[in-house]
């Protein structure tokens, strides 16, 4: 067995499924076989938020945008993301997004977690418009 695995993350299942054509979540870890490391891929449409936030009691993660633009709130910050910012989160910092005029897609990449997970949704997460 090689000390590496390859994994496509677009042929990964879409936890999104069909609740929405506007929003898609595929997250690579298990199919990485990692002990450490977790790499999801997100894609919101135009002006698409993320329906909750989210935050996590141990695990900081790293977000970087590969295609698009859009905003990220972090807490009471608003974010403007443009193609290939990095933007590193502390595990308490809430955090959620919403894709630009043309989209936004990005990499989520976090370190080891507790069994089972540590993230925390916040709902309603985005102020009323």
């Amino acid at each position: 067995m090689p000390d590496y695995t390859r994994v496509n993350l677009k042929q990964v299942e879409d936890s999104a499924g069909d609740r929405s054509p506007d929003f898609e979540a595929r997250f690579g870890r298990k199919h990485l076989d990692s002990q450490h490391l977790g790499v999801s891929y997100f894609r919101y449409a135009a002006g698409v938020r993320s329906p909750v936030g989210h935050s996590h009691r141990e695990q900081e993660e790293a977000y970087v945008v590969v295609s698009g633009a859009g905003l990220m709130r972090l807490d009471d910050d608003i974010v403007e993301l443009q193609e290939w910012d990095v933007v590193r989160v502390a595990p308490a910092v809430v955090r959620g997004f919403e894709g630009g005029p043309g989209g936004l897609e990005l990499i989520a990449i976090g370190a080891d977690r507790p069994e089972g997970g540590d993230g925390v949704r916040v709902e309603e997460w985005w102020p009323k418009s």
